[in-house]
């Protein structure tokens, strides 16, 4: 045999071109958000549910060209971790961003569990409450633990498949509320009304809803972990990225204005499931809205699934690279990190039970932490790109303006604060679980320096779906 036939390949396959993967970062966005969440921010502006949409799309739109000079300029599957640690330098900040990155895809995974648990009930006419729902996000959650934990066989034609049934439950309300225009049910009005809390102004109800917005536009940044499997990802990503995030808008912007012509603000914000109050007013005579739920519970499963293995992926590698206790990253007999899987969980577990008895909307205060987590991250990112500036690479690549950045940064970093009107249970779990990690890690730290070992994080994937 000779040399050449014995070698293993070292690198990955490309074989994304530009159809497939636009399909993944469409695929990627949509979500539980606008299934789950549309309800929430029509609560907090009225009628005028679309304009928060857009706000979020402009923002995520920023960071995406930070992200595009980042994934053009270091064609590497690492994300965040890699730009913050290339930036920077310092592992402990590269430590803290990349667990936020992995919490944020917990609290996205416990989010689309309510929404399953909601959206169940809903499409068996079980009038179930709140512990109900809670024992079934349980049990949904179980579930994808015992698929993670056998393995989970992840492929490009299995995304394809699954964005086009997410896209079908969205185009079907869209239609919907199209075919219904014009009838007695709508209330064109209710589009343009801003109703906003009596303790808050105009501005801060935008902010505080495009806040929860957020949640729905992200998932295109999973899209730079893709880009060692991208056909010339320099040239292909600019274009692609920025045109799935445009089409993702157009549809979030229709369904907004859809829902609230349709059903009035008061029931939407009620509502766990507003998409299918949404098609029972829009279509009363059709079966449409007995099948919207499961399309719905398909769409958040998946968000779920695909969450809960980047979350045991990003903790099994910080264990495997000494940065967490190496016992979690112990791998079953299954060759899945079973230890990682079963963490993970746990924490899940934890988070919907607490939020569950705490918060009066679990739905709405899980996805604004996911929200809170990412845009931290992504003022980071955005700031980084400009920090990077000094570093030359030998190709070509795309390359933002240093405003952008520096809005995309600015931007972000408010959205964290609690002057857009974020509530404060928000950053208590974000606060808990950034806290957690700190304890996790901090022990394995010290004795790794006293040894004089080196820490690395840069090998580290991320990348959460909403």
């Amino acid at each position: 045999m000779s040399t050449a036939s014995s070698e293993k390949p070292t690198e990955l396959r490309r074989v994304m071109g530009p159809r497939l993967l636009l399909l993944f970062i469409v695929g990627d966005i949509l979500g539980t958000g606008v299934y789950a969440l549309t309800g929430q921010v029509a609560a907090e502006v009225g009628g005028a549910a679309w304009l928060p949409f857009l706000v979020a799309f402009a923002v995520a739109t920023l960071t995406a060209f930070s992200y595009l000079e980042l994934v053009t300029k270091y064609p590497q599957a690492a994300g965040a971790a890699l730009y913050v640690h290339k930036a920077f330098g310092v592992h402990f900040f590269t430590f803290l961003v990349t667990f936020a990155v992995m919490c944020s895809g917990i609290t996205s995974a416990s989010t689309a569990s309510r929404a399953f648990a909601s959206n169940f009930a809903a499409g068996i006419s079980w009038e179930a409450g709140n512990t109900q729902i809670m024992l079934v996000s349980l049990g949904f959650m179980a579930l994808v633990m015992a698929i993670n934990l056998r393995g989970v066989s992840e492929s490009v034609k299995a995304n394809v498949v699954l964005t086009l049934v997410e896209l079908s439950g969205l185009l079907l309300v869209i239609m919907v509320g199209l075919l219904a225009f014009g009838g007695d049910t709508v209330d064109f009005s209710r589009v343009v009304a801003f109703d906003t809390p009596d303790d808050k102004n105009v501005f801060l109800a935008i902010t505080t809803a495009t806040s929860l917005a957020f949640f729905a536009m992200v998932g295109f940044e999973d899209s730079v972990n893709m880009a060692e499997e991208t056909q010339d990802p320099t040239r292909i990503f600019p274009k692609i990225m920025l045109t799935g995030l445009g089409i993702t808008a157009v549809i979030y912007v229709l369904i907004s204005i859809c829902a609230v012509a349709l059903v009035p603000v008061g029931e939407l914000a009620d509502s766990d499931t507003p998409l299918v109050l949404v098609v029972e007013a829009g279509a009363p005579n059709l079966p449409i809205d007995t099948i919207l739920p499961f399309i719905s519970m398909f769409a958040v499963a998946n968000s779920a699934l695909i969450n809960m293995m980047m979350a045991s992926r990003l903790i099994y590698g910080m264990a495997r690279q000494g940065v967490l206790p190496e016992q979690l990253g112990r791998v079953g007999r299954t060759r899945t990190p079973s230890a990682a899987i079963l963490f993970t969980t746990v924490l899940a577990f934890a988070l919907i039970t607490y939020v569950s008895y705490a918060s009066e909307d679990a739905v709405a205060v899980l996805g604004g932490t996911t929200a809170l987590l990412l845009l931290g991250v992504f003022g980071v990112v955005n700031v980084a790109v400009l920090v990077l500036r000094k570093d030359s690479v030998d190709h070509e690549h795309f390359r933002t303006r240093a405003w952008i950045a520096v809005i995309g940064a600015v931007a972000c970093l408010y959205l964290v604060t609690p002057m857009s009107g974020r509530p404060a249970e928000q950053y208590e779990i974000a606060g808990i679980l950034l806290a957690l990690g700190l304890v996790l890690s901090v022990p394995v730290y010290i004795a790794r320096r006293r040894q004089g070992e080196h820490v690395e994080l840069t090998d580290i994937e991320d990348g959460p779906q909403e």
